[in-house]
């Protein structure tokens, strides 16, 4: 590990509520995570310095709420899966079953995302310091 040296690794925090658990469940187990395995983008023989690093939900039943943690190698990485995955049928019916509530995006990003996000109201942070 690196005392303040920034890795260049983009973190984007997602949180969301949704009526039905059982729907949201299924969803992100047999249709959105299926969906970006078989993407183009997510290879088996890519080394951990390419494209997306995690994608992992985080749920809370009692509440009917959920956090998504996204990890991408760099910020080209997560400009090249947000373009792709806009649109598509997965994405459309992920809108459909769940209710944006907030996300933050962790990491130096330009201008242009801040303006291309600025729908979803993120909250943008730089990188300082750390061990990584």
């Amino acid at each position: 590990m690196q005392l303040h040296k920034d890795s260049g690794q983009l973190r984007v925090i997602i949180d969301v509520s949704y009526e039905s658990t059982d729907e949201f469940i299924d969803f992100i187990e047999n249709e959105q995570c299926q969906f970006l395995e078989s993407s183009i983008w997510i290879l088996s023989d890519l080394s951990c310095e390419d494209g997306l690093l995690k994608f992992e939900w985080y749920v809370d039943e009692s509440t009917q709420t959920a956090t998504l943690v996204e990890e991408f190698a760099d910020v080209a990485s997560f400009q090249e899966l947000a373009t792709k995955a806009i649109g598509t049928p997965v994405n459309l019916k992920f809108r459909e079953i769940a209710k944006f509530e907030n996300m933050t995006v962790l990491g130096n990003v330009s201008e242009e995302i801040k303006e291309n996000l600025s729908a979803m109201g993120p909250k943008f942070r730089s990188y300082k310091a750390g061990l990584n």
